[in-house]
């Protein structure tokens, strides 16, 4: 039963990993796509996403399924539950890159973002990709000195985020009232993903560790 229990426990990571992996693909090629007006690559995001909702899925019902036959304790627990959560929380940061994408599509033919803003959010696309790449590498080796850096390239993405504002609120700068409304969104967009990536981080050093010091307060799942 043990051996049963372990090759569960493993495949449960496996497909946790899968789903990051897709989440590295939606972000960069959403981000991709919203400076370029590739209408193909936004499309691909958009349908990609259903993917990665499905392993999800797939996860939640084998997490409830080891709870409910196998009763875990102790570390075995910690695993389970923590699945489950970071499961919910990769599948939002895929939805994250799919708004982003969503945008792009919805300006079509013209480059979503004004010219003023697109070097920012070339600094945030790319603030967003290292932090994906981050989290699937953490779920592989749960180093904690990874999720530290997590956590660090995140306040990168916030300094950037409180810098959309000062674009957005300077009086000298010229967009119109659409671009405005992208601005705001794209950049709480991008914030948020990071502040997921955060969220999984730090999940995975109370896995690791059983200390929930290391865990402070949890990030909403679904803002």
């Amino acid at each position: 039963m043990r051996e049963i229990f372990n090759q569960e426990l493993e495949q449960v990571g496996t497909d946790l990993h899968r789903m990051s992996l897709l989440v590295i693909d939606a972000i960069e090629n959403a981000s991709t796509a919203l400076q370029t007006a590739d209408l193909q690559l936004a499309e691909n995001v958009i349908r990609a996403d259903e993917q990665i909702d499905e392993i999800e899925r797939s996860l939640d019902e084998q997490c409830i399924s080891l709870l409910a036959r196998q009763a875990p304790v102790a570390t075995d627990l910690r695993v389970v539950i923590a699945a489950l959560r970071m499961s919910a929380t990769i599948e939002r940061m895929g939805d994250l890159a799919r708004h982003i994408a969503l945008v792009a599509r919805g300006r079509y033919p013209e480059v979503a973002p004004a010219p003023s803003m697109r070097e920012v959010f070339t600094e945030m696309g790319a603030a967003a990709t290292k932090v994906a790449h981050q989290v699937s590498r953490l779920l592989e080796t749960r180093d904690l000195e990874l999720a530290a850096g997590v956590e660090r390239d995140d306040d990168t993405l916030d300094a950037l985020h409180k810098h959309t504002f000062t674009i957005l609120l300077d009086p000298a700068v010229e967009m119109t009232r659409q671009q405005m409304v992208d601005g705001v969104l794209l950049g709480r967009y991008f914030e948020r993903f990071g502040d997921h990536g955060v969220s999984v981080a730090r999940r995975t050093s109370y896995l690791v560790t059983g200390d929930l010091s290391n865990s402070v307060a949890p990030l909403p799942e679904r803002s």
